[in-house]
């Protein structure tokens, strides 16, 4: 009994002793100090989660990290001035910009020269994606360096006798040859990559912060280069009308930026990946060398139809029983992840009218279920297996409610931490032609990270998408708002899938501004509907504004079609500004629309502003 107890003690203990990331939070052998191989497992398990960071999340985190570096050029200039250039006084509170961006989890482009190349040297990243982060990081840290270098030079913060200093230190950084320069901004790489190595050993913020201060600490007074500060002092140049930009980036930033990327890449993140062992990856996140991506993947990122694409797919799900087979153009294939297969009857119902308007249609069922804890009930592989057993009987379930027996019905399973961006990996690895989601607090996308603004910018739906607002599935009386785009022709089609299924009465809705314009919309409306074979449906001209239309219209009817507008649809959906009082408040399912369309980057952030 007193050995079962212990057993017991132990296996809570050791629970407790493993962070959120499922990397280990303590040393096996020695409990306060790590193996080379745990402080890797640490080290990959932070980057796990850092490589699927939205853009705006790391932009603005490089952003906030660039400025802070204004802190370290401030103070050195003024205690330089301050102490007559003493070797050592001038350089005490160097690191404090450094101390700000690392223990506040900022990022900073020559800490990432570590975290995210660890995770693509195992193949659970991919390099387009290690590119984004690097671009991103970079981007963020030179504009925040820009901005501190501009309230230096006209906010009056500086002293006379500081500004003069911080002119003659980055004119000594310019002058500097260029080899020479690079390897003293490759020693500067190999530092900051060290301290990011020593912080995941280290086990209290005391040690980070003394192991942090002394590393940087050693980049002034070994008279080295860190591509951050020297950006913002070329900056500061230029500002002051000292130098052009373009000497300053060709001479200085640049050269300090390559030292650094070799310094932290070669001599730390290669000679600390090439000596631990093959056991590095055992308990670190989602089990990672069950993960690993093929190396087609990492090299191009995986996309079907876009092999040099750069947005890689950087991360693989915990389970995915979809296959990994790109999916080629055959019967039209409707996809309809799910969260709950025991609730999904509308779904089901509305799959299969739009499916069994077509000649060939295949339905694929994806049972999503979002993965955050490491620990949690999908942690061991016998679980797992449970409940991928379960799921595909549910599945099987919804399968077998499709009363028509010429569609062919798939499921498959997923557990993944990034639910709602792994629907469109799966829709765009498919080939799929329809995605049919359903909009509730259990949707798939419910707890998953939001698409991010520039990502958005350049993105594009992979196929047509219908997200369902669950009330009911009653065809029997649709209202369908009419526009002259692509998103209505969607409907239309769902329309007429719906008739032919269900026998449904469709009303054609258009609304103009003014009763000027009612003569005009009723020949649009006429032509409209004999290019959609649905001459033979009511058609209603409304005056005044959308919303209280369809509010009048939703009275009598009991569904309501309406498709996305100039703004887009799943860009507002994911991120919540899509809020229509009488779409989400009526009683009526409502289904809204969103066909795949090319908008440029300048429409698309006009929307966003």
């Amino acid at each position: 009994m007193a050995d079962e107890g212990s057993d017991a003690e132990d296996s809570v203990r050791e629970a407790v002793e493993r962070s959120r990331s499922g990397a280990p939070a303590v040393g096996r052998v020695v409990r306060d100090r790590f193996s080379t191989d745990e402080v890797f497992q640490r080290i990959v398990a932070a980057a796990d989660e850092e490589i699927t960071a939205s853009n705006r999340e790391l932009f603005f985190s490089g952003l906030a990290a660039g400025f802070s570096i204004t802190i370290t050029v401030l103070l050195y200039v003024s205690l330089t001035a301050s102490t007559d250039g003493h070797p050592v006084l001038s350089v005490l509170l160097y690191p404090l910009g450094f101390i700000y961006i690392i223990l506040g989890g900022y990022q900073l482009y020559t800490e990432n020269t570590l975290p995210p190349v660890a995770l693509t040297l195992e193949r659970l990243a991919s390099i387009p994606a290690l590119l984004r982060n690097w671009v991103v990081v970079l981007a963020g840290n030179f504009l925040g360096g820009m901005a501190g270098a501009a309230a230096l030079a006209w906010g009056g913060v500086l002293s006379p006798e500081a500004a003069a200093v911080a002119i003659d230190v980055a004119h000594k950084g310019i002058e500097t040859p260029v080899w020479p320069l690079f390897f003293k901004a490759v020693f500067a790489g190999l530092i900051v990559a060290g301290v990011v190595w020593v912080e995941y050993a280290a086990r209290d913020t005391i040690s980070r912060l003394v192991v942090i201060y002394l590393a940087f600490l050693a980049i002034p007074l070994g008279g080295l280069f860190h591509v951050v500060v020297s950006f913002t002092e070329t900056m500061y140049l230029a500002f002051m009308g000292d130098v052009s930009l373009l000497v300053g980036l060709t001479d200085f930033v640049i050269p300090v930026l390559l030292g650094n990327t070799v310094g932290g890449v070669v001599l730390v993140t290669l000679v600390n990946w090439f000596q631990t062992s093959e056991e590095r990856l055992v308990g670190a996140r989602f089990e990672g060398a069950r993960r690993q991506l093929s190396r087609r993947e990492m090299l191009f990122g995986g996309i079907p139809g876009r092999p040099f694409g750069f947005a890689g797919r950087s991360y693989v799900p915990l389970v995915d029983t979809t296959g990994s087979e790109a999916g080629t153009k055959g019967p039209y294939h409707v996809l309809v992840p799910v969260a709950n297969p025991t609730e999904s009857a509308t779904l089901v119902s509305l799959a299969e009218a739009v499916a069994s308007a077509k000649d060939e249609a295949i339905v694929s069922f994806v049972h999503i279920l979002p993965e955050y804890e490491a620990h949690s009930r999908y942690s061991s592989t016998s679980n797992r297996q449970r409940l991928v057993a379960e799921s595909t009987a549910d599945l099987e379930r919804l399968c077998d409610s499709i009363e028509s027996e010429e569609l062919d019905c798939r499921t498959s399973t997923v557990i993944s931490h990034r639910s709602f961006a792994e629907i469109f990996d799966i829709a765009e690895r498919q080939d799929v032609d329809l995605l049919l989601m359903e909009r509730d607090e259990d949707s798939p996308w419910g707890a998953g990270r939001p698409e991010d603004v520039i990502q958005e910018l350049g993105s594009h739906l992979p196929c047509d998408l219908l997200i369902l607002e669950d009330r009911g599935f009653d065809p029997e009386k649709i209202l369908l708002r009419v526009l002259d785009n692509p998103h209505a022709d969607l409907n239309a089609q769902v329309a007429r899938s719906l008739r032919d299924v269900y026998d449904a009465s469709i009303t054609l809705l258009s609304v103009v501004d003014t009763e000027e314009e009612r003569e005009r919309a009723e020949e649009f409306l006429r032509n409209w509907a004999i290019d959609h074979d649905l001459e033979d449906q009511p058609q209603v001209i409304e005056t005044g504004d959308i919303e209280t239309a369809i509010e009048h219209g939703a009275r009598e009817h009991t569904m309501i079609l309406v498709g996305a507008t100039e703004s887009g649809l799943l860009s507002r959906l994911v991120s919540d500004s899509l809020y229509v009082d009488n779409i989400t408040e009526t009683e009526r399912s409502v289904v809204l629309a969103e066909r795949p369309t090319e908008r440029s980057a300048l429409d698309r952030l006009r929307d966003w502003f």
